[in-house]
């Protein structure tokens, strides 16, 4: 698999890396860099970081947007820490980040090998919908894009409506669902389900006393203790590694289905939205003659096999 991974590094955006880093027959290809979790320029570091432990060379970190379209940008240190990885105080990485704007390489690589790279989109959707803006063809071209976003039907992590990727950038999040890639999403509903990490097996991972499961205890210190005192959780959740797990392996995926979705830019108490159709509706003209029927657009993966994501997450911090 050749990977582009579009990332807001911070807490589990780290360990989505290193699942992708350590799985032979990957290439990822770049890293690129959203506004996000934390402060932009420290995405960037926390990527190069995740790199040197992973011992990998050669793959380029690119800064991109650092705004959505039409708000201020949302920062979700209260989660994660100041500096995104639990404020462990990690050294600077050697590597630094490559010249070029993420936008534009996103279109050069795509286009350079149609049909041929998948982009993994674990930030707000801001890079992926200037891609598209700048380069409408792109959408028949990635192979298959893979999204961390939205709700299904379900309570939000910022709002009760809304997920605080398609939250931070409503726009971006509603041009890139409508322009006819070939996606899969996975949401927040879906990573309560099946995203926990229990306490028991986060001192499985601590236990396996390498590097990298020191360096993945040490960043996830600050999101475990969110999850136990703000969401009243038995571990931490993992959305980004449980997307990037999937995508890597789609044998892991236990149920899923073909939808229309589309996301809520307007509303007052429903901004960043994720509308879902599902079976239970009535055909949409029957319900309302006003309304069109819209082909489904995305797959919306709906089970996931918790235990195989965990042994996923194991091997890559062996």
């Amino acid at each position: 698999m050749r990977l582009i991974i579009d990332t807001d590094t911070a807490g589990d955006d780290v360990f989505s890396l290193m699942l992708a880093l350590s799985r032979p027959g990957v290439t990822v290809e770049a890293i690129t860099i959203a506004h996000g979790n934390v402060g932009f320029v420290q995405h960037a570091e926390n990527a190069l970081v995740t790199l040197e432990v992973c011992e990998t060379q050669g793959v380029p970190v690119y800064l991109g947007a650092q705004a959505p379209f039409s708000r201020a940008p949302l920062d979700a240190a209260y989660v994660f820490g100041a500096d995104g990885m639990s404020d462990m105080g990690f050294e600077l990485a050697t590597q630094r980040p490559a010249n070029g704007h993420a936008v534009d390489e996103i279109v050069r690589r795509v286009m350079a090998a149609p049909g041929e790279i998948t982009i993994l989109a674990q930030a707000p959707l801001t890079n992926i919908a200037l891609a598209y803006l700048r380069e409408p063809r792109i959408a028949q071209a990635v192979k298959h894009l893979w999204v961390m976003g939205g709700t299904d039907n379900g309570v939000g992590n910022v709002t009760p409506a809304a997920e605080y990727n398609f939250y931070a950038d409503p726009e971006a999040a509603k041009i890139v669902i409508n322009a006819g890639f070939r996606l899969s999403i996975v949401t927040w509903t879906e990573t309560l389900r099946d995203g926990l990490l229990d306490v028991a097996q986060l001192a499985g991972l601590e236990a396996l006393g390498t590097p990298r499961a020191r360096f993945f205890t040490d960043v996830n210190r600050a999101s475990l203790a969110f999850a136990q005192q703000t969401e009243g959780l038995s571990g931490s959740l993992h959305p980004d590694a449980l997307t990037c797990a999937v995508a890597l392996d789609e044998s892991l995926i236990l149920e899923a289905e073909q939808a229309v979705i589309d996301v809520e830019t307007l509303g007052e108490l429903t901004r960043g939205y994720l509308s879902v159709s599902h079976a239970i509706l009535p055909d949409i003209e029957v319900a309302d003659p006003a309304l069109k029927r819209r082909p489904q657009n995305a797959r919306v993966i709906k089970k996931i096999d918790r235990s195989g994501f965990f042994a996923a997450m194991r091997r890559a911090l062996l």
